[in-house]
C-alpha cells in the first residue's frame, strides 16, 4: 500500500466512512478506508431509524458494508489508527498510521466521529446501550409510554427532558446537583408534569441490564424503566484540529459546499459536524462528501490533460 497514491483516504468506517467508500469506489477512484474500530455505538444492540436496516445490529450492518465494498476492487481496508497527516508541497497528503508506517493521498476524508461521555453515575455501564441510552430519535419508541428518567444539567438536561416528551408523559429529569434552573424552565417542566429531582443521585439499579430504579443518596428512589441522558461528547480524534481545520460555534468541524473543510483537499462527514447526529445522516453527509470529492478530483484531472495546470479544485467559502 505504500508506494500507491490514493485518491482518497477515509479516516473512520462508520455510517460516513462506509457510505462514502461505496460511492467513490463506484466511481472508479482508489480508496483507502481505514478505522481503529472504536464505533460510537459500541454499547447498542440495535441500529434505529435506518431505512431498509430499522432495528440491524450495528455488528451486522458493518459486515454487510463491508461485503459490499468488496465488489469494488479499488476500495481497500486498513485495520489501523491513523495518528497524523501532513500535507505536502505537492498538495498531497501523507497519512500516517500509529505503527509509523504511511501513505500518500490526493484527497483526505475526516469520518472520525464521537465519543459519549458517561454521565458520573454508579452502576451505569451495565445498563449503557441496554436501558440507559444517548439517543431518543434511536431508541424512545422502544420506550414509547414508559416511566423514563432524562440526566443533565442546565439547559441541556432541559432539551433532553423536552424532547422525551414525544414519546412518553411520565418523565422525571434528575440534575444530579448540577446548576438551578431558571425560574421559567422550572415553571414550563411542572406544567408539562414532568418532576425536577435536584438531589445527588447514589445509583442506578436493576438487573441483566435492565434499569429498575433510581436511588438517591438521601435515601428516597424512584422506579424508572430507562434513563436518557445529555452529556458533553468528545472527539475520537484530533486530526481535524492538528491538521488546521476551522470549527463552527458548535464545536464541529466547519464545512462548505460538498462538506469541504477549510484546508484544501480535506473533506470532512458524519458525527464529527455536529448536526443532527443518526446513522442515516451521518451516511447521507458521506455520500455528500464523496460527490465532492470525486467532483473535485475529476475537475483537476480534467484541467491538467485540457491545459497543463495543476490546481487543487475546492468548494470552502474564502
Amino acid at each position: 500500500m505504500a508506494a500507491t497514491l490514493w485518491d482518497v483516504v477515509i479516516v473512520g468506517a462508520g455510517p460516513a466512512g462506509l457510505s462514502a467508500a461505496l460511492v467513490l469506489g463506484r466511481a472508479c477512484r482508489k480508496v483507502l478506508l481505514c478505522d481503529r474500530g472504536t464505533p460510537r455505538n459500541w454499547a447498542s444492540k440495535r441500529m434505529h431509524g435506518f431505512l431498509t436496516r430499522d432495528g440491524i445490529e450495528p455488528r451486522q450492518f458493518r459486515e454487510l458494508s463491508h461485503r459490499e465494498l468488496a465488489r469494488y476492487p479499488q476500495v481497500r481496508f486498513r485495520s489501523a489508527r491513523v495518528a497524523g497527516a501532513e500535507l505536502l508541497p505537492d498538495a498531497t497528503f501523507r497519512v500516517t498510521f500509529a505503527n509509523a508506517a504511511t501513505v500518500r493521498t490526493r484527497k483526505l476524508l475526516l469520518a472520525t466521529g464521537l465519543f459519549d461521555r458517561l454521565p458520573p453515575l454508579q452502576g451505569i455501564e451495565k445498563f449503557f446501550g441496554t436501558s440507559v441510552f444517548q439517543c431518543p430519535y434511536c431508541h424512545g419508541w422502544e420506550n414509547r409510554d414508559r416511566p423514563v428518567a432524562v440526566y443533565g444539567q442546565g439547559q441541556r438536561g432541559f432539551e433532553m427532558a423536552r424532547a422525551l416528551t414525544a414519546w412518553t408523559r411520565d418523565v422525571v429529569l434528575c440534575t444530579n446537583d448540577g446548576p438551578e434552573l431558571s425560574p421559567r424552565a422550572k415553571r414550563e417542566l411542572q406544567r408539562n408534569s414532568i418532576q425536577l429531582r435536584t438531589e445527588p443521585v447514589a445509583r442506578l439499579d436493576g438487573s441483566a441490564g435492565k434499569l429498575q430504579r433510581i436511588v438517591f443518596r438521601d435515601g428516597s428512589a424512584i422506579e424508572r424503566s430507562a434513563l436518557f441522558f445529555d452529556t458533553p461528547s468528545t472527539e475520537q480524534s484530533d486530526l481535524a484540529r492538528s491538521i488546521g481545520c476551522q470549527f463552527s460555534e458548535n464545536g464541529g468541524v466547519k464545512c462548505g459546499t460538498h462538506s469541504a473543510t477549510s484546508v484544501p483537499g480535506v473533506f470532512v462527514a458524519g458525527n464529527i459536524i455536529r448536526d443532527v447526529q443518526l446513522a442515516i445522516v451521518a451516511a447521507a453527509e458521506g455520500t455528500r462528501a464523496a460527490f465532492g470529492i470525486n467532483r473535485a478530483l475529476t475537475r483537476e484531472d480534467f484541467a491538467r490533460k485540457a491545459t497543463g495546470e495543476k490546481r487543487v479544485e475546492h468548494a470552502f467559502p474564502k
